[in-house]
């Protein structure tokens, strides 16, 4: 107490602020006028004690005016101390639209143009509060925790529902909501990074199939044997590889989904296609598996800057870290058109077997690679269409020469000359057009501040309802090269009640608490 009990005596609010709860703050109140009232009265309980007469309704009802008599004093002084000696308020006052007045207890209360009406005391004149004391805070909580969490208009209508107006309430309501632990486990938004820049070996000039990035889809239903009244099906899937440069791609049916299928299908791969430098993938079991056969070096991602040590050795196997569909983007594209053209081929198939499953795949192959990967140009003097089959083949139809014309040696060396020439024009579109279309970023275009060490997070789980997401604490954090957050590992408790740490993109990830 500031001065001794009496009628002129005020509170410190400033000891408010050591509560968190509205119905704490009123049980300590309740308490404490009820000891102080006990001094007043010849009653067998004197001084400090504790009974049932503290929590009664009455008692909470006389330290709610204690309490908001005292925030109103701090924060609207100058118009209490107007209304208490009968003066206006003042035209500059933010009260002033609310033709404000004091009650019978001292508490100021909106007048407005609603006192000719029939509505309880609450409605039609409610106590004034300003938004950002701290008691108004803990009052907006407890009303947003009697809605389970709902939305603004809920929280606001059951504030004012229980007669309090609070200056400035939309903002400060909002501002609560944003904060709120538990609205963010039910609602939050995922994080997010500023897209990063592409990878080099999506912008180098190389052979194609140099850098490729791999993924598997399926499966489907084949005819595996025929007997005289019934056949047998398989399932089979298929290897997708997509070159990372040129967009070309290079489909392999396999018959299960093991390291040994995918080893042979990458087999395949070079055999046609060439040595490859760089492999992209998920963590698929398969390609975990397959990396400990095919002599590769193994990098994760989260190892850090790579530049060097992919430079001393031929190959490289690079996996993104788990979860992260987004940045295999490029091989996830292609995956859905061959879905799509798959479909169309198959809905005039009836019987599928191994061999016709694998020409459809070759023909969706084809198909993928004589796409556009720029605009076709309407320029008449440019006719031809900048593809990855334009450098695979090697053959446009609109550069025909007649062949009779010239002699062996002439065939010969225009021939070489046609296809130099052919490769030249398609690395020159290519960086001119192409890579100049990824430039700008489709989304994520601003920096976003960044999750650091010891914050708590909550991890999607999709086989799991939202209620039932496990939270976990940010251990360590991945940079980037742009040196911007995208992968942070999680230290989280499994049902053991052991600890475990997972590497995760923060796009999978709703921020609860920040450290």
């Amino acid at each position: 107490m500031k001065t001794s009990v009496g009628s002129n005596a005020r509170l410190e609010t400033d000891r408010f602020e050591r509560f968190s709860s509205w119905s704490r703050l009123l049980l300590a109140l309740s308490v404490l006028v009820h000891v102080v009232s006990s001094f007043k009265k010849c009653c067998s309980q004197r001084g400090w004690h504790r009974c049932s007469i503290s929590s009664s309704p009455e008692s909470k009802s006389r330290a709610t005016e204690v309490v908001l008599r005292e925030v109103q004093y701090d924060c609207f002084k100058a118009e209490v101390d107007a209304l208490s000696s009968q003066s206006p308020v003042g035209s500059s006052s933010t009260l002033v639209t609310l033709d404000p007045f004091l009650d019978d207890v001292g508490l100021l209360r909106v007048g407005g143009r609603l006192r000719q009406g029939d509505f309880p005391i609450e409605e039609k004149h409610p106590i004034i509060l300003a938004a950002k004391h701290h008691v108004t805070k803990l009052l907006i909580r407890h009303y947003h925790e009697s809605v389970q969490h709902q939305g603004r208009l809920f929280t606001e209508g059951a504030v004012r529902q229980a007669g309090y107006w609070i200056v400035g309430g939309k903002r400060a309501i909002s501002s609560l909501l944003f904060n709120c632990v538990t609205c963010k486990k039910l609602r939050g938004s995922f994080e997010k990074q500023k897209m990063s820049d592409l990878p080099s070996d999506r912008l180098q000039q190389n052979a194609p199939f140099s850098y490729v990035g791999v993924d598997c889809f399926g499966p489907w239903q084949v005819v595996s044997r025929k007997t005289r009244s019934s056949q047998a099906s398989a399932k089979r899937w298929a290897v997708l590889f997509t070159c990372l440069s040129v967009r070309a791609v290079h489909i392999e049916v396999v018959d299960e989904m093991s390291s040994s299928a995918f080893i042979n299908a990458l087999r395949r791969l070079i055999a046609i296609r060439g040595p490859v430098k760089m492999y992209r993938s998920d963590r698929g079991t398969n390609f975990v598996g397959a990396t400990d056969h095919i002599g590769v070096d193994v990098i994760n991602v989260e190892d850090g800057d790579t530049k060097d040590f992919i430079a001393k050795t031929n190959s490289v196997w690079v996996f993104n870290s788990p979860h992260s569909s987004h940045m295999g983007g490029i091989w996830e594209r292609m995956i859905g058109v061959s879905r799509r053209i798959l479909e169309s081929m198959l809905s005039n198939t009836h019987t599928l077997t191994h061999d016709v499953l694998a020409t459809l795949m070759a023909e969706v192959s084809a198909i993928i690679n004589s796409r556009p990967i720029v605009p076709v140009s309407t320029d008449p003097e440019c006719p031809e269409v900048l593809s990855p089959s334009a450098l695979l083949t090697m053959k446009l139809d609109l550069d025909q020469q007649p062949v009779d014309e010239m002699s062996l040696k002439d065939l010969y060396k225009d021939q070489w000359k046609r296809v130099q020439y052919l490769a030249n024009q398609f690395w020159l579109r290519w960086r001119k057009e192409f890579l100049q279309s990824l430039q700008t970023r489709p989304k994520w275009h601003h920096d976003q501040s960044p999750l650091k060490v010891n914050d708590i997070v909550l991890l999607r789980d999709y086989d799991v309802p939202r209620n039932c997401w496990p939270k976990g604490r940010v251990n360590k954090i991945f940079p980037s090269t742009d040196g911007k957050i995208r992968k942070v590992e999680l230290c989280i408790i499994n049902a053991e009640g052991k600890q475990s740490f997972l590497v995760r993109p923060i796009v999978e990830m709703v921020l609860l608490v920040r450290y």
